[in-house]
């Protein structure tokens, strides 16, 4: 029976025969795949041109057939053309033969490409059929894993991955190098091989948490090297899962804490040491202040009897001076030991009903008295308010920012003072007309010690007013601030609670 001749059916519609049924699978295939499948003569002219190479080249089947090849081939690979061409002259196949082409528009593609040999019926070479498929995504999964490979092997941390058993599966240079072991030495062994026996149980916990699906964040802990010595890490470990999302191991990072630990060692010996020193020198200056208090009350005891005594007026204005200079260096000691009990923690607070506008009225009263050049005026509608905290460190702070605004106002000769009643609160300022202070400084301006030297470094002051002053506030609940332009004056303000 002859293949190629037609048959009809009963109804009268042909029958295909064997060899027609052939072509027409094979043709279906072709139009289906998801593979470019082109064919072309020898001369490189294209004969047929498959929907996926329309689509993979954007080019349509109508613009693509008679072209020559090269019209997707990047010039600087055309000689790969000449190559493939010369392999299926001699009947030979190109199988996977991985290359770049181009698009219609202009871009590149990554492709492997397959090519064979078409014949006639008497078996001569006449053209040549290419399977194409885009290895685009394939080219970029492999180089992002050739980069993390690269990441990896060159890193300065401990990576290594094992599987829930507990099986190495890799271990790069940098375990080699903390642990001792080689790759062939540690891959394949359990990971208990670098774990102390006490410390066992730790990989329990760890695996437990990965099955979890959970990460462990800068464990540290110590693992053991080949030699034996004992090795501080900083572990993280996180779970490596499947395509399907399923647990499958755990990728370890350990990095050697021992120089962060010797730091730390030394830095914790270093503040032992600084707080030994801290508490000797407070322990000094309370005793140094203490000593000094009481030839201190000596020497004004005698100028107050020698006052009583001396007659001559200019020998009088020597002694009135030296009686200042006392009472300086008084408040000076006075204020040193206050900061030695502060450090000590032991400043006394003695909490009693008092009247902050008596309070407030003595203060004004004393600085007027010892500074008769100024004018210090209060400005307040509380004639009286009856409150708790300590009446002698309250007015410590006052006359504090009265001395420090009369300090800071050098040209002028007007302080004003206000005392208000808020809901809960009573609010007391100073106000001056002096050089001010900077926006920055303001924020240092109640440290221990701080003076600010560039608003005029001839005043004289250890910077210890302020210090007091918001400790004293502070201990009262209460709240100190000031408000500062520069060439215009300052306020100092502080709020106590009314209990």
């Amino acid at each position: 029976m002859d293949h190629d001749t037609p048959k009809f059916s009963q109804t009268n519609q042909p029958i295909l025969t064997l060899r027609e049924e052939t072509s027409a699978l094979l043709s279906a295939i072709i139009e289906s795949s998801d593979d470019a499948i082109i064919s072309k003569t020898l001369h490189g002219i294209i004969t047929s041109w498959n929907p996926a190479a329309e689509k993979l080249f954007g080019f349509t089947s109508v613009e693509a057939i008679g072209q020559h090849i090269t019209m997707i081939i990047p010039s600087e690979r055309l000689k790969e053309e000449d190559f493939i061409i010369s392999q299926v002259s001699q009947g030979n196949q190109v199988n996977h033969f991985e290359t770049m082409r181009q698009r219609k528009d202009g871009s590149l593609v990554n492709l492997s490409i397959s090519v064979s040999p078409i014949r006639d019926s008497t078996g001569k070479i006449i053209g040549a059929s290419k399977i194409a498929r885009n290895i685009t995504e394939q080219r970029k999964a492999a180089e992002r894993q050739s980069m993390l490979a690269a990441i990896v092997d060159t890193s300065d941390d401990t990576i290594l991955s094992k599987t829930l058993d507990g099986i190495i599966t890799s271990w790069n240079k940098a375990a080699e190098k903390m642990f001792g072991y080689t790759e062939a030495e540690a891959v394949g062994k359990h990971i208990s091989l670098i774990i102390p026996a006490d410390r066992l149980n730790e990989e329990d916990y760890i695996i437990g948490e990965i099955r979890k699906g959970n990460k462990v964040d800068h464990f540290q802990t110590i693992r053991q090297a080949k030699d034996g010595h004992l090795v501080p890490i900083s572990v993280s470990v996180s779970p490596i899962t499947d395509l399907e999302g399923k647990v499958i191991g755990a990728s370890k990072i350990a990095r050697d804490i021992s120089v962060q630990q010797a730091d730390e060692e030394e830095k914790k010996q270093l503040y032992e040491q600084i707080k030994k020193l801290n508490e000797k020198k407070d322990e000094f200056i309370g005793l140094a202040s203490h000593e000094l208090k009481t030839p201190l009350t000596s020497i004004n005891g005698y100028l107050h009897i020698l006052e009583r005594m001396i007659t001559d007026e200019k020998a009088l204005q020597f002694l009135k001076k030296s009686q200042h200079q006392v009472k300086k260096l008084s408040t000076l000691v006075s204020d040193l030991l206050d900061i030695s009990k502060i450090e000590a923690g032991k400043l006394q607070i003695s909490i009693e009903n008092l009247n902050i506008r008596e309070i407030v009225d003595d203060a004004i009263g004393l600085l007027s008295h010892t500074h008769t050049q100024y004018r210090i005026t209060l400005y307040s509608d509380v004639k009286e308010l009856n409150m708790q905290g300590d009446p002698g460190r309250i007015e410590q702070v006052i006359i504090n920012l009265l001395t420090n605004a009369i300090r800071y106002s050098p040209g002028t000769n007007q302080i004003e003072v206000f005392l208000e009643q808020h809901p809960g609160k009573v609010k007391i300022g100073v106000k001056d007309f002096g050089v001010g202070i900077a926006a920055d400084k303001l924020k240092h301006i109640f440290s221990r010690f701080y003076r600010v030297d560039d608003v005029n470094p001839n005043i004289s002051g250890l910077g210890i007013g302020l210090y007091l002053s918001h400790q004293i506030v502070s201990r009262h609940n209460g709240e100190i601030w000031a408000d500062s332009q520069p060439g215009v004056g300052s306020t100092f303000w502080f709020t106590l609670p009314l209990l």
